[in-house]
């Protein structure tokens, strides 16, 4: 029976056991690749997964599909009619705009031009095969209202809006590239589409120590301490499950801070550990990691060992989000409590703490305050802070009057 690679795990990333015992990773394009003229060549890329994962999806990935796009493109444009929504479509996708996104932003772009491509007119022809001159803004419009509702009638509101925002990226990036070819008039654009989503639920500090008490329980303490990372250090499950490693943390040139990645925003962020007078900044998590046994590269990886590889792998998403949600009820917490709650409400203690959006962006990665805003929510704990603030200055002005 084949072993199955880890969700998360790079497409043509290879494992190598070197005559130390360590496994060290390389990027191998497919020998076919080599004999059709594809310049890219095997690359070793260490020993970290989580620098060599990023390696994967950042770079080499990215410029094998471009060239496999490329060198594809005079047989698709064979099989797909220039000029239709279908080629645009083919266009925008050999365009590093797209080829440029992490692998996920990729999937979640193909799913919504793939819901627009597919949808069926009622002359049974798909909306791919039109000819994109003959695509109106009214038909964009009756296309969204036929989009957000289900085949059961329920909507799907976030999904429709997000079909249309991409196709609209889509014609404007094809209409850089081929002006000659795709209207000026993108009928995608100022459709006046909203959306507000809801809000995502705060954990508390309460609640984080509910959980990691229930994964330490359930013998999955990885999961506990992900938890931790998110919440104190405002770290995505994303990079704490596939980035963080145990060379980020308390690394030989700086013992004093962790080295925080945040793939989303591009932005490392160096975390202090300790005060000016040396008081540890973040105890529950640092005691928890110095104690930690360290069974691979990464921090967050699977307590138990593989059945087959008798090694401990890195957590596969959707398992990793079944467990949580498990480890989530043992604990007695909301079900409508998620993982990226923990990040918000890591967030949110920090605002109520008195932090300035300065302060907070600082350790939380945000480039904007109006991205930081959707995490550090408005409470009543700020609004009273607030308007203990507006009396004391009120009542201190009284005083001077007197």
């Amino acid at each position: 029976m084949p072993r199955r690679k880890p969700q998360g795990w790079p497409k043509l990333m290879v494992t190598r056991r070197l005559a130390s015992g360590l496994t060290a990773y390389y990027w191998v394009p497919p020998t076919w690749a080599a004999k059709r003229g594809c310049n890219l060549r095997s690359e070793a890329l260490g020993q970290d997964y989580g620098t060599a994962k990023a390696r994967c999806d950042d770079v080499l990935n990215p410029q094998f599909d471009a060239w496999r796009l490329e060198s594809a493109l005079p047989v698709e444009a064979n099989r797909v009619r220039v000029g239709t929504f279908d080629w645009l479509v083919t266009l925008y996708k050999s365009s590093p705009k797209y080829t440029g996104k992490p692998p996920q932003t990729r999937r979640s772009y193909d799913a919504s031009l793939h819901l627009v491509s597919s949808f069926k007119l009622k002359d049974g022809r798909c909306f791919g095969t039109l000819a994109i001159g003959s695509i109106t803004p009214g038909a964009a419009d009756r296309l969204y209202a036929k989009l957000k509702l289900k085949a059961d009638g329920t909507e799907r509101v976030r999904t429709a809006i997000l079909a249309m925002s991409i196709a609209k990226r889509a014609w404007n990036v094809a209409r850089r590239d081929k002006p000659e070819i795709v209207p000026l008039d993108n009928p995608f654009a100022k459709m006046g589409l909203s959306y507000k989503a809801k809000a995502t639920r705060p954990v508390t500090h309460d609640e984080v120590v509910r959980f990691v008490a229930a994964a330490d329980a359930a013998g999955e303490p990885s999961i506990g301490t992900a938890a931790m990372i998110a919440f104190f250090w405002l770290q995505r499950q994303e990079d704490i499950l596939s980035r963080l490693s145990w060379g980020h943390y308390r690394p030989a040139d700086a013992p004093h801070i962790v080295r925080v990645f945040h793939h989303k925003t591009d932005e490392l962020v160096e975390v202090p550990l300790f005060d000016t007078d040396g008081t540890a900044l973040w105890p529950q998590i640092m005691d928890r990691l110095d104690a930690a046994p360290r069974r691979g590269t990464l921090i967050v990886i699977r307590d138990q060992p593989d059945r087959l590889r008798k090694v401990h792998l890195p957590w596969q998403f959707r398992y990793f989000r079944h467990r949580v949600a498990e480890i989530r009820s043992a604990a007695g917490i909301d079900p409508e409590v998620k993982f990226m709650g923990l990040r918000h409400g890591g967030n949110v203690e920090g605002a109520e703490a008195g932090l300035t959006d300065a302060q907070l962006r600082a350790l939380s990665g945000h480039l904007t305050t109006a991205a930081l805003l959707r995490y550090a929510q408005a409470t009543p704990r700020q609004r009273q802070a607030g308007g203990r603030k507006r009396l004391d200055a009120r009542t201190k002005k009284e005083g001077l009057s007197k």
